[in-house]
């Protein structure tokens, strides 16, 4: 269907959302999947102009943003998998109504497969969802990738080969990945401003965090079903003073690799 006025052609082929303050890049026609869904409606029969988005362009909605990555793969893929112990399943399901995906709803309010409990008992669970069409594209998925975490750090031993308090003394965290990867996983907290305003679909190796918690990053990167594949790491070491008794200080570089 033809959305008022003509308006849809003016929307990206490449959509970029803030849902609930997570970032989310996806293809135009995956938001429009579902005919009669809520983002069918926002992106076919309104203009760009009539949405609302947030202070960098992207368009905005107040829902759960960890769970709406379901969502999309929902309206990308011919089958969902839920992750073992999953215990959102209700929550997933009132996103569905919100978002007016009927079928998705009734998916999610039916017993499991196994016949077990899926939210109060802790099982484990894998629940595999029909999508609305087998054909659904998905060529703008971005889903799978790899993205690079780097940090500068140092530390210092004393003559009692003990480390003190500034052990891995962290400087700045760089992220290296697809752009849009980069931004579903981290928003708001990835600092562009050394590689500003490029394509979701190109590479950078110039962001980073505007924390320097490496535990912080890494607990974004598993809700985001990352998992490290590989790290390496590189030292040096220099006397604080040209006193070879004085503490020793060194400085080392380190990456992990996650891949999803």
């Amino acid at each position: 269907m033809e959305a008022r006025d003509g308006q849809s052609s003016t929307f990206p082929d490449i959509v970029e959302l803030n849902v609930g303050g997570q970032v989310y890049v996806t293809g135009l026609d995956t938001l429009r999947a579902v005919p009669d869904s809520l983002l069918w409606a926002k992106f076919s029969q309104s203009s760009p102009d009539e949405l609302p988005k947030d202070a960098k362009g992207r368009y905005f909605f107040d829902r759960d943003g960890f769970l709406f990555r379901y969502i999309l793969d929902y309206l990308r893929d011919s089958e969902l998998f839920l992750p073992e112990f999953f215990k959102e399943r209700r929550r997933l399901q009132k996103e569905a109504d919100f978002f007016q995906l009927a079928e998705l709803s009734r998916r999610l309010a039916a017993p499991v497969k196994d016949g077990s409990p899926t939210e109060d008992s802790g099982e484990p669970e894998e629940a595999e969802l029909a999508s609305p069409s087998a054909t659904s594209p998905s060529s703008h998925r971005t889903s799978a990738g790899y993205i690079t975490i780097g940090y500068r750090g140092s530390y210092t031993i004393g003559r009692d080969i003990q480390a003190d308090a500034k052990f891995r003394r962290v400087a700045r965290i760089t992220v290296c990945s697809k752009i849009c990867l980069a931004k579903e996983v981290f928003g708001d907290t990835l600092n562009e401003s050394r590689d500003p305003d490029r394509p979701p679909d190109k590479y950078t190796s110039r962001y980073y965090l505007k924390y320097n918690f490496l535990e912080q990053a890494f607990d974004r990167l598993a809700e985001a079903g990352f998992h490290m594949v590989a790290c390496n790491s590189t030292g040096t070491c220099s006397y604080a003073s040209s006193d070879p008794g004085e503490d020793k200080v060194w400085t080392s570089y380190t990456e992990y690799v996650f891949s999803r």
